[in-house]
């Protein structure tokens, strides 16, 4: 087809009628079923032909999730008076529609009737035709809401403040499971069984151990770089783990072997961390211990002794609360690698080194710089008051997805409010007045407290040092990357977008030289 008749086609000749539908006094489960049955992704609410909302399959996982029940009328769980699309409108129109709201079906409204659904899955085929000059124009810088693949793993859903893992609400599972059960169901699409859960640990548990002639080379890693951050050191370490233990292309490998150099990278990385941390501070590395659990582990090979439980415990809340996060910069980053089918560590370096950007991974450390320069809670107002009006970011507060309360910040500060301290009241005394100074000075930007405000509370409280929040965030990260690696690896194509040329009209003639 030619540019000319893909660039002018409209909604109505790509969407879907007649639209699968149900009405709003019909349960949940009549209208997931009519969803299976028709193989779509939604289904349209009508009063009539007019349409009145919509119900998705993110609806049926927030369900699920929040563990309703299936008879729950259509009426409660529907997103009411959706956004609509006019058949005659370009589908180009609707493709930047659905990119910037994130959404993945639009009912097309002709006169207020009811005459078809548009998908992203309709508009991207049109997308695989476009020049692609087109579509830079209509994608937004940083590809905000524009959705790059589809994922099993999990999903974030900013307008709600709400995500999952493989449909089980994230925070539920922080507060309920642990870290390895977490794994396990990010690896292998389920819960484990407390069996499962035992066979899972006794299988990991040797996997820990670094590689003796990685091990060997970890003081001069630190000897060369004594002053570089501990996330550096780790990128340098993971690198060299991925060469000794001769890993190849992930293109050329089995599910299988991927699969177990994934385990062996997600066990070992806290034990290098602690090892790294260790030997920089002039202090005896720390075998990874064989009966505790990774969080304790993970405490107990920087400290040295056997933590506290409830410290073990908060940290383990924290890992499992950052495991996954959708297509976030370091994820991404991870796919990307993937796509072009280098092998493992490869990856996981370049999710490590996407985290170490200040905008992304570093935060929760700047946050508690923040509380450290605050100090007592009668300078909290004017130090708040200065750094807005001078333009300065406050650290913690604000996130690209969630325009409501972030979940993860939620159960975080119910971790700190538990371990308790005056730096934890200090906290809560700054998120206040915070809020307070950014609602009067920065009126309609409904900016909230962020995951990073309490988590450098939460890991300080537990004697995790400042210099090793990040990388504790790259920990537990670590087992994200890698389930997206594999799911990536398993369904591959090369990720290879285009960008909009900007500059002055080509050709120019070349200028000799003189």
């Amino acid at each position: 087809m030619a540019a000319a008749d893909t660039n002018a086609r409209t909604v109505a000749d790509i969407m879907s009628h007649p639209v699968v539908s149900a009405t709003a006094d019909e349960t949940v489960a009549t209208a997931a079923d009519r969803m299976r049955e028709q193989s779509v992704g939604s289904v349209v609410v009508v009063d009539g032909d007019r349409a009145i909302g919509i119900l998705t399959e993110r609806d049926l996982v927030r369900l699920a999730a929040a563990g309703a029940a299936s008879t729950d009328l259509v009426e409660q769980w529907m997103t009411r008076d959706p956004d609509s699309v006019a058949p005659d409108a370009e589908a180009t129109a609707a493709f930047a529609s659905l990119a910037e709201h994130g959404y993945r079906h639009i009912p097309v409204v002709d006169d207020g009737r009811l005459v078809g659904i548009v998908s992203m899955r309709d508009l991207m085929r049109i997308a695989q035709i476009q020049p692609a000059e087109q579509l830079a124009h209509e994608v937004p810088r940083g590809l905000e809401g524009v959705i790059v693949a589809e994922t099993t793993i999990g999903d974030v859903r900013g307008l709600e403040g709400f995500y999952h893992y493989r449909q089980y609400n994230a925070v539920e599972l922080a507060e309920t499971r642990t870290l390895e059960d977490v794994w396990y169901l990010l690896f292998n699409g389920e819960l484990p069984s407390l069996a499962e859960r035992h066979a899972f640990a006794d299988h990991i548990r040797p996997l820990r151990e670094i590689p003796p002639a990685v091990l060997a080379a970890l003081p001069e890693i630190v000897r060369t770089a004594p002053d570089a951050p501990p996330l550096d050191q780790l990128r340098t370490a993971v690198s060299l783990l991925g060469a000794t233990l001769g890993f190849r292309p992930s293109l050329d490998l089995l599910a299988e072997e991927l699969r177990a150099q994934a385990l062996r990278v997600c066990a070992v990385v806290p034990t290098l961390l602690g090892a790294l941390y260790r030997l920089q501070h002039g202090q005896t590395v720390v075998d990874p211990h064989p009966d505790l659990s990774y969080a304790a582990n993970y405490l107990y090979m920087l400290q040295g002794t056997a933590p506290e439980e409830e410290h073990a415990r908060a940290v383990e809340q924290y890992l499992i609360s950052t495991i996954d996060h959708g297509f976030n910069a370091s994820t991404f980053t991870a796919r990307v690698i993937t796509s072009t089918g280098a092998d493992l560590a490869a990856a996981v370096v370049g999710g490590i080194g996407a985290l170490s950007g200040p905008l992304h991974g570093t935060a929760p450390s700047r946050a508690k710089e923040m509380l450290d320069e605050i100090g007592t809670v009668d300078k909290a107002e004017p130090w708040i008051r200065d750094a807005i009006v001078q333009g300065g970011r406050l650290m913690g507060f604000g996130h690209r997805v969630y325009k409501t309360d972030d979940p993860r910040s939620v159960l975080l500060r119910s971790v700190a409010e538990r371990l308790g301290g005056p730096k934890v009241d200090l906290a809560k005394e700054v998120e206040q007045v915070a809020l307070e100074l950014l609602a009067e000075l920065k009126p309609g930007r409904k900016l909230y407290t962020n995951v990073e405000f309490y988590a450098g509370v939460v890991m300080d409280a537990c004697g995790v040092p400042s210099e090793m929040f990040t990388p504790t965030f790259a920990s537990s990260r670590t087992i994200g990357w890698t389930a997206h690696i594999l799911e990536q690896a398993a369904d591959n194509r090369l990720i290879r977008p285009s960008a909009q040329y900007v500059g002055p009209p080509p050709p120019q003639p070349v200028p000799t030289a003189e």
